[in-house]
């Protein structure tokens, strides 16, 4: 209802001032509230108390919440540096299975010997291999990792003979060690020196300010497939160094893009190589994508494939059905003049750098590692000239296929694997085709499994503990049977207004924050009487 205040005011002065609700959520962004919190609905099974709690949703990008972004890249951070320069072996010990899991086990075992006694039978095994596909989805989420059966479909292989454009690499008799090297000093001191690596990808033409100087000769399409498979370029450096290390080398590594949008890696390594060694690596690795041509356009525009269920796609003038993917690779196999599709190498510019434990080069290159885990890859467009160039990469992703099940096969006639009705060429949902992934679908934040010996939710948990301790409310062991939790559907009349809830929210950040600063000024009074006494 308008006031009369309200009504006097010129309309243009009550356009400008601020929405309410934008403030609350400005406010909540200060006290780092998430301002898209999760409503889940928490049933207590030993009192029947149900709450409405809010949790939060965990963004990892600025754009959609920058206070859960913020804590995940504090998180990253702290996993960076407690792995980075360890001192002692990780330990990586398995868990006793609990009763749950050795039971759905044991289930599996019964319904695997069911169908295989129906298939030999001839009877129909369709309902028991539904079954079976569930079961596999509750081992997992039960807490046990794998398949049960481990890999089913034999893994093609293919000569593991080197290219002739590449060097060689030596290789050392492995260590069971993932510690790198101490050197001692005249002093008695000892230090462990790691490294920090950056890779670029190879240039594609000359560029200015990060934009092609020349767009008509810039070769995005090599750039675009550089992007799309930069991932396994990445694993088989990886690869490459541990066999060259002659140990089980632990990294921590980020995936950016560059000014002229090609993706790169940051990388914390654990111990040290000489440098020389590294660049040889790097010159040394390179991934070959063996996947069917796309030299040949088939299917364009109006004259696609056709869909017919049971058969697959079918030529729209022949009737005939088109290769599956797996045929395409049999194909493939059986051509010995058969060349792959892309071969991606690293470029030329490879920085490495020494750093120790403890010193600021190691904390300037953990902010450097973290510092754009916040940001979309596109979002880095600076200036008209830079989005022409995006808008170019981009078009020149939207028919390379990214991954076997990808529509934009039907262009070139081969099925993509696990073919389904409403496939068309240049509508991949994959992220690798959305401009803000610039054909990078991989991850954004990798981490070896030995690297800290934590989980990020372990280090999540330490820093929930460290905070309860300093508020003097130490984390109490909680049944996990205790609560039950259930999503509340949309328009749930009991839960209220977002900018109430975001209210709530701030008032207990307040309040912890004040404590906090308490804590801490007693903790300074103290040692400012101490350092008086010392000095009477």
């Amino acid at each position: 209802m308008t006031n009369a205040n309200d009504r006097a005011t010129p309309r243009a002065v009550r356009l400008a001032r601020p929405l309410a609700r934008d403030v609350v959520e400005e406010i909540a962004k200060q006290y780092g509230v998430c301002i898209r919190p999760v409503a889940l609905r928490r049933m207590d099974v030993l009192t029947g108390k149900v709450e409405i709690i809010d949790v939060p949703c965990g963004a990892t990008l600025e754009s959609k919440c920058p206070p859960c972004a913020k804590r995940n890249r504090q998180l990253r951070m702290a996993q960076c540096r407690e792995g980075w320069h360890l001192d002692h072996e990780p330990i990586n010990t398995p868990d006793e299975a609990n009763d749950e899991q050795r039971w759905l086990v044991e289930f599996r075992a019964d319904i695997q010997a069911r169908r295989d006694e129906a298939e030999q039978l001839g009877q129909d095994t369709g309902d028991l291999d539904a079954v079976i596909v569930s079961l596999d989805e509750e081992i997992n989420e039960a807490g046990m990792r794998g398949n049960v059966l481990g890999r089913v479909v034999p893994k093609r292989s293919r000569s593991t003979k080197r290219r002739q454009d590449a060097p060689d690499l030596p290789k050392r008799k492995m260590a069971d060690t993932t510690l790198g090297r101490t050197f001692a000093a005249s002093d008695g001191r000892v230090y462990r020196p790691s490294l920090f690596v950056t890779l670029t990808l190879p240039s594609y033409g000359r560029i200015r300010a990060g934009v092609p100087v020349d767009p008509a000769t810039y070769d995005y399409a090599r750039a675009a497939r550089d992007a799309l498979h930069f991932s396994k370029l990445v694993d088989r450096f990886v690869q490459n160094l541990r066999r060259v290390a002659g140990y089980d080398v632990q990294y921590f590594a980020t995936v950016e893009p560059q000014k002229r949008l090609a993706p790169h890696l940051h990388m914390a390594i654990r111990g040290t190589l000489p440098r020389a060694e590294i660049k040889q690596i790097a010159a040394a690795t390179y991934h070959q994508v063996w996947w069917p041509s796309v030299d040949t356009v088939k299917y364009e525009g109006d004259h696609l494939p056709v869909w017919e269920e049971g058969a697959g796609y079918l030529d729209p003038d022949t009737g005939e059905v088109l290769p599956t993917w797996g045929e395409a690779l049999d194909e493939l196999d059986a051509d010995e003049d058969a060349e792959p599709l892309h071969v991606i190498r690293f470029g030329d510019q490879v920085d490495v750098k020494g750093v120790l434990a403890g010193t600021s080069d190691a904390d300037q290159c953990i902010r450097y590692l973290s510092k754009y885990l916040t940001k979309s890859l596109g979002q880095s467009l600076d200036g008209e000239a830079q989005r022409e160039h995006a808008a170019r990469f981009v078009d020149a992703l939207r028919y390379e296929p990214c991954s076997p099940a990808c529509p934009n096969w039907l262009r070139y006639g081969v099925q993509p694997k696990g073919a389904k009705a409403g496939m068309a060429p240049g509508r991949c949902r994959s992220k690798a085709h959305k401009p803000e992934h610039l054909g990078y679908a991989g991850r954004r934040v990798l981490v070896s499994r030995k690297w800290s010996n934590k989980t990020l939710a372990e280090h999540k948990q330490d820093r929930r503990t460290w905070v309860l301790e300093a508020l003097g409310q130490a984390d109490q062991p909680v049944d996990p049977h205790r609560y039950v939790w259930r999503p509340v559907p949309a328009g749930d009349a009991n839960v209220p207004p977002l900018a109430v809830r975001l209210l709530r929210s701030i008032h207990e950040r307040q309040r912890w924050r004040n404590h906090m600063n308490q804590l801490q000024a007693q903790g300074d009074g103290q040692d400012l009487s101490a350092t008086e006494g010392r000095a009477a």
